[in-house]
């Protein structure tokens, strides 16, 4: 397979931008240069690429080499700079799930704005892996410790969750403690349907259904809880926010741990390792 870089910046291009039109104002050639482009590779590669569709979807095929035409962009973006420091900001995406985006990790890339522009992809930490296997992303906070092909995977330690909700919903739905029948009628409040950490704590009570709540931000939903719209697994800062008295716990002592694990390529890149550096300092100190 003969590379070409201008092609594979235009399959990167097409699948972030998800049109070959707005793929061509991003490379600043024409539409009809773009899709030149792709089908040029597509015929190196002996296979169909992308599904032209809107947005743009990769194929299998496509997916092997989007990632390889990202790899290909950062090291290219790293020589740049090396050779000019005044040469632009590389583009570094991310995955990243909402409770480490909302606590901690905002602040670990702050210090490389100046250096960087990010595209984080706010996602589940137990889905975030799947951003890496299909190029989508450089790097991860995954809760999945195994590392993806191609990928290195460091421990970053654990995020704490306990089940709690405000002294007036328990007094209406757990006047006679805490069990599965009275989990089966009291409203959960949940983050969105990806959310399955209530329902690993539920395991212990049988796995009971109940009505739930989605609210898919990390401050609305501690809100939300607050407001008694139901119980809902917390953080240790969003616990912080009830008054003196207001906080019911529903599993004293207990809770879910949560591990978190950095995946990143596998590639001897300055600006892969310099995010790396900064991502595993601030966990460290938050800890």
């Amino acid at each position: 397979m003969d590379l070409d870089l201008s092609q594979l910046r235009a399959l990167a291009a097409v699948v972030a931008e998800g049109t070959f039109e707005a793929a061509a104002r991003v490379l600043h050639v024409t539409p009809s240069a773009v899709s030149q482009r792709i089908r040029a590779l597509e015929s190196s590669a002996g296979r169909v690429l992308v599904v032209r569709t809107k947005p743009v979807e990769p194929t299998e095929a496509g997916r092997t080499v989007l990632r390889l035409a990202r790899e290909v962009e950062l090291l290219a973006a790293d020589a740049a700079r090396e050779l000019d420091a005044s040469r632009g900001m590389p583009v570094l995406p991310v995955a990243v799930n909402a409770d480490s985006l909302a606590s901690w990790f905002l602040a670990a890339i702050a210090p490389l704005a100046g250096a960087f522009c990010f595209d984080l992809r706010r996602e589940d930490q137990e889905h975030t892996a799947e951003l890496l296997r299909d190029g989508s992303v450089v790097a991860a906070v995954t809760s999945q410790a195994d590392p993806v092909a191609g990928c290195s995977v460091t421990p970053l330690g654990t995020m704490h969750y306990q089940p709690c909700a405000t002294r007036g919903f328990a007094r209406r739905w757990f006047a006679d403690g805490v069990s599965r029948e009275a989990l089966e009628q009291a409203p959960a409040v949940v983050f969105d349907r990806d959310d399955d950490l209530q329902d690993v704590w539920l395991e212990r009570f049988g796995s009971p259904h109940q009505p739930r709540h989605h609210v898919p931000a990390t401050s609305d939903f501690g809100e939300a809880v607050q407001r008694g719209f139901g119980w809902g697994m917390l953080l240790p800062a969003q616990i912080a926010a009830f008054g003196a008295g207001e906080l019911f716990d529903l599993d004293p002592g207990g809770g879910i741990e949560v591990p978190l694990y950095w995946q990143r390529w596998k590639i001897r890149s300055a600006s892969l390792d310099r995010l790396s550096e900064a991502v595993q300092q601030a966990w460290n100190e938050s800890a």
